[in-house]
């Protein structure tokens, strides 16, 4: 990957983005766009709210998933029916309020500019929950690739700042270490369709010169952090075939010996994204059958 080739792949993904109409699927979501301040001032991220219409106008505060979208930090778009049409059914079966952040995107806009914008659409989310009709104890942070590395990252954030309190984390296949050098790495580059260079071109994006180095912050790589106590319950998987496989491993393994609760699933022959990729797949049914077991545990408490 090739910062020439960035304009072509934005082009490509953007071709893909929904419309509003489109993401209410027949009508059943509410769907409202709505843009919210930064704490810098520098930005507006948009939030994506779809709310299930059978709970639209139903008094009892919901459970929200606030998501993060993939695209190695550096394309892809909250409205992306493709990472978020698992999510919809998952929020229409827990009568759920499904958030889609978007943030800036490196180069243009590296670290910390997309957690920015993650955090304080989260903040003003908990802060609105009445008006969302959300549940504030009940929001979970959630996303599948880049977006799943922001949703830890802000998950440490977030525990750093002293809140907005968390239900949990659901990380899919989330890019965590920006050092690219796993035994995972080397052993499916060329193999995982998302390879070594796709990866460190997302790092080096978000990053720049400090990629790989020795002061990255864990709020952008979390990865670097070497204190995983005191987070929110979390739910990661991966596939075995792809190059994230090992640090998703380390990352559980370094929140099960901080005393926290994490659970890992590694999809045996799994590549990157493969459930959305191949929905239909067996190994994909079985991904999203566990991620809804975790769910229904954090969101309905049972």
């Amino acid at each position: 990957m090739s910062l020439e080739r960035l304009p072509k792949v934005r082009a490509e993904d953007a071709a893909e983005v929904s419309t509003l109409d489109e993401l209410q699927q027949g009508g059943r979501f509410e769907v409202v766009s709505r843009r919210v301040p930064s704490s810098s001032g520098r930005s507006e991220p948009e939030l994506l709210i779809c709310t299930p219409a059978a709970v639209a106008s139903s008094a009892t505060p919901r459970p929200a998933i606030y998501f993060m979208h993939g695209g190695g930090y550096f394309t892809g778009d909250p409205r992306h029916l493709f990472f978020l049409e698992p999510l919809l059914d998952e929020a229409e079966r827990f009568g759920a309020t499904l958030i889609s952040v978007g943030y800036r995107l490196a180069p243009e806009h590296p670290h910390p500019a997309p957690l920015d914008d993650v955090y304080a659409g989260l903040l003003w989310t908990s802060e609105h929950a009445d008006e969302l009709g959300v549940d504030a104890d009940r929001i979970i942070v959630a996303g599948t690739s880049a977006g799943g590395g922001l949703a830890a990252a802000l998950s440490l954030l977030v525990r750093d700042r002293g809140g907005p309190r968390l239900a949990g984390q659901l990380l899919m296949c989330p890019m965590l270490d920006d050092r690219n050098d796993s035994a995972s790495a080397h052993q499916m580059d060329s193999v995982d369709v998302w390879d070594r260079s796709w990866n460190g071109f997302g790092w080096k994006a978000l990053l720049g010169s400090l990629c790989g180095g020795p002061s990255v912050s864990p709020h952008a790589a979390p990865a670097r952090a070497t204190d995983l106590s005191g987070l929110p319950p979390a739910f990661i998987d991966v596939g075995s075939a792809e190059i994230l496989r090992d640090e998703a491993l380390a990352y559980a393994d370094g929140i099960w010996r901080a005393g926290g609760s994490a659970e890992l699933h590694v999809w045996a022959g799994g590549f990157h994204t493969f459930d959305l990729v191949v929905p239909d797949a067996e190994i994909s049914q079985a991904a999203r059958q566990a991620r809804r077991a975790w769910l229904k545990r954090v969101l309905a408490g049972s």
